[in-house]
């Protein structure tokens, strides 16, 4: 079962940074602001996995083994997608929803790494319920989420306990990622991408130019 978040903090225990677009502002340029990927909690957490995989790869698989690249790989990944989207968002919106999905595929990936390393090795796969998984829900529930809050843990505890916090902590990271894309979707349905910003400037500006001539003409019936 796959472990959730602190009720305490949300539907699934994680804060969730308002994503929604800003309306565009009468003569509002229509690139508008983007890119502050660091605001985002979901690539906060998954910066955290990132480092919690590096960590765990270190310790407990064999130098040499395929899994090491392809693990830490896929937790870049999911960082950098992130990353990457934010940044892109301000001139497509397009591509910052298809990156934040690929994020989101990446880290399902490595989710399914870290459950096959459980399963070949007959490790226990903490219960949602369970008193180890509630505790890294609780440490990890809060807005600044750091790997120092687990370091501790992931540089003395066994592999089974360490491989357990990074399903907890991917788990929280895909939420989060969930909620992200659907917001992206709904602000797209709603604001339209770039093209649709750049048509709404320009008629904006045309109708500007169009009522500053027709203040600066004298009138027919005036002129009489």
């Amino acid at each position: 079962m796959r472990c959730g978040t602190d009720g305490a903090y949300g539907t699934h225990g994680t804060y969730v940074i308002e994503l929604s677009a800003p309306r565009m502002k009468k003569n509002e340029g229509f690139i508008l602001p983007h890119g502050n990927y660091r605001e985002l909690l979901s690539y906060r957490k998954a910066k955290v996995v990132y480092d919690v995989t590096f960590a765990f790869c270190g310790r407990f698989l064999t130098r040499g083994d395929r899994t090491i690249d392809q693990m830490i790989q896929a937790a870049r990944s999911g960082k950098q997608n992130i990353l990457e989207g934010s940044k892109a968002s301000g001139t497509s919106k397009e591509t910052e929803i298809k990156l934040t999905n690929t994020a989101r595929a990446r880290l399902e990936e490595l989710l399914d790494d870290y459950h096959d390393f459980l399963r070949a090795r007959k490790y226990r796969l903490w219960e949602k319920s369970s008193r180890e998984a509630l505790f890294v829900r609780r440490l990890a529930a809060k807005p600044e989420p750091a790997y120092d809050d687990f370091r501790d843990f992931c540089e003395t505890r066994p592999a089974e306990v360490v491989a357990n916090i990074a399903i907890c902590l991917i788990h929280q990271t895909n939420y989060l990622l969930d909620q992200q894309i659907r917001r992206l979707e709904r602000d797209f349905i709603n604001e339209g991408g770039v093209r649709e910003r750049m048509t709404r400037v320009r008629l904006q500006q045309r109708r500007a130019d169009a009522s500053a001539i027709r203040r600066r003409t004298p009138s027919t019936r005036r002129n009489k």
